[in-house]
């Protein structure tokens, strides 16, 4: 189960990844729903919309420890 919750969280995050306002909203609350081990994997996922889109780096600030 928590796994497609990091699936859906992918697919919207990549659906927001437009406004840089509700990307982080998102991200905020996916780092409330994730396991610790998939925050790292969002991580990932995020730096590599960030190349496409660099205004969603503020987005980083969310998954800081």
């Amino acid at each position: 189960m928590a796994r497609a919750m990091f699936e859906y969280t992918k697919t919207v995050l990549k659906k927001v990844s437009f406004d840089a306002t509700l990307f982080c909203k998102e991200v905020e609350k996916a780092v409330k729903r994730l396991l610790p081990h998939e925050l790292e994997e969002l991580r990932i996922f995020i730096l590599s919309l960030i190349n496409q889109n660099p205004e969603l780096n503020k987005s980083l600030i969310y998954l800081q420890a």
